[in-house]
Protein backbone atom coordinates (compact mmCIF):
# COMPACT_ATOMS: atom_id res chain seq x y z
CA UNK A 1 0.00 0.00 0.00
CA UNK A 2 1.30 3.10 -1.11
CA UNK A 3 1.91 6.44 1.73
CA UNK A 4 -1.04 8.27 -0.69
CA UNK A 5 -3.53 4.94 -0.45
CA UNK A 6 -3.07 4.71 3.17
CA UNK A 7 -3.09 8.13 4.10
CA UNK A 8 -6.42 8.00 1.91
CA UNK A 9 -7.70 5.09 3.85
CA UNK A 10 -7.24 7.07 7.29
CA UNK A 11 -8.58 10.17 6.44
CA UNK A 12 -11.57 8.09 4.64
CA UNK A 13 -12.02 6.35 8.61
CA UNK A 14 -11.81 9.16 10.15
CA UNK A 15 -14.60 11.47 8.75
CA UNK A 16 -16.80 8.08 9.02
CA UNK A 17 -16.20 8.51 13.49
CA UNK A 18 -18.54 11.53 13.93
CA UNK A 19 -17.55 11.87 17.43
CA UNK A 20 -14.32 10.55 19.22
CA UNK A 21 -16.29 7.85 21.77
CA UNK A 22 -17.47 6.33 18.59
CA UNK A 23 -13.33 5.35 18.18
CA UNK A 24 -13.60 3.65 21.41
CA UNK A 25 -16.24 1.55 20.93
CA UNK A 26 -15.16 0.29 17.53
CA UNK A 27 -12.17 -0.61 18.74
CA UNK A 28 -14.02 -2.70 21.68
CA UNK A 29 -16.17 -4.22 19.16
CA UNK A 30 -12.78 -5.24 17.08
CA UNK A 31 -11.45 -6.09 19.71
CA UNK A 32 -14.55 -8.71 20.83
CA UNK A 33 -14.74 -9.60 17.12
CA UNK A 34 -10.90 -10.50 16.89
CA UNK A 35 -11.15 -12.69 20.14
CA UNK A 36 -13.99 -14.51 18.88
CA UNK A 37 -12.27 -15.55 15.81
CA UNK A 38 -9.06 -16.52 17.72
CA UNK A 39 -11.27 -18.68 20.01
CA UNK A 40 -12.84 -20.34 16.68
CA UNK A 41 -9.40 -21.02 15.57
CA UNK A 42 -8.58 -22.64 18.36
CA UNK A 43 -11.37 -24.79 18.52
CA UNK A 44 -10.85 -25.30 14.78
CA UNK A 45 -6.67 -26.37 15.43
CA UNK A 46 -5.93 -23.52 13.47
CA UNK A 47 -2.91 -22.14 15.12
CA UNK A 48 -1.64 -19.78 12.11
CA UNK A 49 -5.01 -18.15 12.32
CA UNK A 50 -5.62 -18.13 15.78
CA UNK A 51 -2.18 -16.69 16.58
CA UNK A 52 -3.07 -14.01 13.77
CA UNK A 53 -6.10 -12.59 15.50
CA UNK A 54 -5.03 -12.76 18.97
CA UNK A 55 -2.55 -10.90 18.04
CA UNK A 56 -5.05 -8.28 16.57
CA UNK A 57 -6.61 -7.95 19.52
CA UNK A 58 -3.49 -7.44 21.64
CA UNK A 59 -2.86 -4.51 19.50
CA UNK A 60 -6.33 -3.03 20.26
CA UNK A 61 -5.52 -3.33 23.90
CA UNK A 62 -1.86 -1.94 23.36
CA UNK A 63 -3.69 1.27 21.79
CA UNK A 64 -6.32 1.31 24.37
CA UNK A 65 -3.63 1.56 26.58
CA UNK A 66 -1.50 4.47 25.45
CA UNK A 67 -4.71 6.42 24.90
CA UNK A 68 -5.39 6.73 28.48
CA UNK A 69 -5.03 10.31 29.98
CA UNK A 70 -4.28 9.78 33.84
CA UNK A 71 -4.13 13.41 34.09
CA UNK A 72 -8.26 13.74 32.82
CA UNK A 73 -9.19 10.23 33.51
CA UNK A 74 -8.26 10.32 37.34
CA UNK A 75 -8.77 7.04 38.96
CA UNK A 76 -10.75 5.19 36.24
CA UNK A 77 -8.10 5.54 33.76
CA UNK A 78 -5.81 3.63 36.18
CA UNK A 79 -8.78 1.46 36.89
CA UNK A 80 -8.46 0.58 33.01
CA UNK A 81 -5.40 0.16 32.72
CA UNK A 82 -4.86 -2.32 34.73
CA UNK A 83 -7.89 -4.23 33.04
CA UNK A 84 -6.46 -3.48 30.09
CA UNK A 85 -3.31 -5.30 30.96
CA UNK A 86 -4.66 -7.87 32.15
CA UNK A 87 -6.52 -8.86 28.97
CA UNK A 88 -3.37 -8.86 27.55
CA UNK A 89 -1.89 -11.37 29.88
CA UNK A 90 -5.13 -13.63 29.43
CA UNK A 91 -4.56 -13.20 25.32
CA UNK A 92 -1.12 -14.49 25.79
CA UNK A 93 -1.83 -17.24 27.69
CA UNK A 94 -4.52 -18.43 25.62
CA UNK A 95 -2.23 -18.39 22.90
CA UNK A 96 0.29 -20.48 25.15
CA UNK A 97 -1.62 -22.80 26.04
CA UNK A 98 -4.26 -22.91 23.60
CA UNK A 99 -7.14 -22.31 25.70
CA UNK A 100 -10.58 -21.10 24.69
CA UNK A 101 -11.01 -20.47 28.68
CA UNK A 102 -8.77 -17.41 28.72
CA UNK A 103 -10.87 -15.97 25.89
CA UNK A 104 -13.72 -16.20 27.37
CA UNK A 105 -13.10 -13.90 29.91
CA UNK A 106 -11.39 -11.76 27.66
CA UNK A 107 -14.78 -11.97 25.97
CA UNK A 108 -16.58 -11.58 29.08
CA UNK A 109 -15.08 -8.24 29.81
CA UNK A 110 -15.17 -6.83 26.48
CA UNK A 111 -18.85 -7.10 26.41
CA UNK A 112 -19.28 -5.36 29.66
CA UNK A 113 -16.60 -2.64 28.59
CA UNK A 114 -19.21 -2.33 25.24
CA UNK A 115 -22.22 -2.16 27.25
CA UNK A 116 -21.07 0.09 29.58
CA UNK A 117 -19.34 2.21 27.00
CA UNK A 118 -22.25 2.66 24.96
CA UNK A 119 -24.55 3.46 28.85
CA UNK A 120 -21.61 6.27 29.30
CA UNK A 121 -21.53 8.11 26.10
CA UNK A 122 -25.18 7.80 24.83
CA UNK A 123 -23.99 5.71 21.89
Amino acid sequence: MTYNKALESYNQINTNIERPEKLILMLYEGALRFTNLAKKYIIEGNIEEKVKYIVKTSNIFIELINSLDFEKGGQIAYYLNGLYAYQLELLAKANVENEIKYLDDVIRVLKGLIEAWKEETGL
